[in-house]
């Protein structure tokens, strides 16, 4: 997906790094990376290796581009934006979801201030991730190498987009469980509540689920709704005037992709590009605060845990 983006966009790759090895490549980073000859790294990896790998290219004064999640515990997640600060390189995590019509038209409605406040919501994301799932990747299911289950990896990008429309969240009181996947370590299931102020979002996710059904949010405002099904949005207003906005099909067609996911991956690689220049850069530390955060509030029973 990284590689087809860039060549739409008009950048060259210089050079792979993966353990199964197709040329031209590298299978040590730390070889790829001593080697040079390019000026940004896309990390594609194992979650366990987003911050080892970042803060090596970052050290070299090397850009980098994260796939989610930035990392697998909130200190890591810090010494990577460290890194990028003391080098100069411009790091950024992959929440492409945000570049979606949708969630454009949403986020820019909520900021017109026509909806007024939002004064509460959901978020709901019921996937089905079955044994041959996990069976592939020997990463995938373990604590140490994964950092969680449906949370850090199936519904983070939902997560996300709720922090991108309300902004940093405040606190968070949640369960996570484990109840129909014996052969993993991590959680297949979480509910709770995050607070953004006084204003709380429930949320419910899980991933033995009968099938993949579309990731939902809704946040109920002051003057209408907005709703948020797949990549479908609806922004209803109390006087009955509706907005709506679905996929990019023309970009879908002209790049040859699958789903907005994959349009949107190129409409953030191209950003991020972009903002090379102008040093804006997307990170993904609150989401990744209130991720960790949702496993704290957990195991230690917090009714609100904090997370500013």
């Amino acid at each position: 997906m990284h590689i087809k983006s860039l060549e739409t966009i008009g950048v060259e790759v210089a050079a792979v790094c993966d353990i199964k090895l197709a040329p031209p490549a590298f299978s040590d980073y730390k070889e790829m990376l001593a080697a040079g000859g390019f000026d940004v790294v896309h990390v594609c990896l194992p979650h366990y290796l987003h911050a080892e790998v970042s803060i090596a290219a970052l050290e070299k004064g090397i850009h980098v581009l994260c796939e989610k999640p930035m990392a697998t515990t909130v200190a890591d997640a810090e010494a990577m934006l460290a890194a990028a600060k003391k080098s100069g390189a411009k790091l950024s995590v992959v929440f492409q979801n945000r570049y979606s019509p949708g969630a454009q038209l949403i986020k820019s409605t909520l900021q017109s201030g026509e909806l007024g406040a939002v004064k509460s919501g959901w978020l709901r994301v019921t996937w089905l991730r079955d044994e041959g799932y996990y069976a592939a990747s020997d990463w995938r299911g373990k604590w140490a190498t994964e950092g969680g289950g449906v949370l850090i990896n199936q519904s983070i990008h939902t997560f996300d987009m709720v922090n991108y429309f309300l902004g940093n969240p405040t606190a968070v009181d949640a369960n996570i469980a484990n109840r129909a996947h014996p052969y993993i370590e991590v959680e297949d299931v979480a509910e709770g509540v995050i607070f953004y102020g006084k204003t709380a979002i429930s949320f419910f996710v899980n991933t033995y689920h009968p099938y993949d059904a579309p990731a939902s949010i809704e946040l109920i405002c002051e003057n209408g709704r907005a709703k948020l099904i797949g990549e479908n949005a609806t922004i209803t207003f109390a006087n009955g005037q509706e907005k709506t906005a679905g996929a990019d099909i023309d970009a879908q067609r002209k790049f040859r992709m699958k789903s907005y996911w994959g349009v949107s991956h190129i409409k953030q690689i191209k950003a991020f590009y972009d903002t090379l220049e102008t040093g804006l850069e997307c990170s993904g530390l609150q989401t990744q605060k209130l991720i960790n955060g949702i496993y704290e509030s957990s195991k230690t029973c917090s009714k609100h845990y904090p997370l500013l």
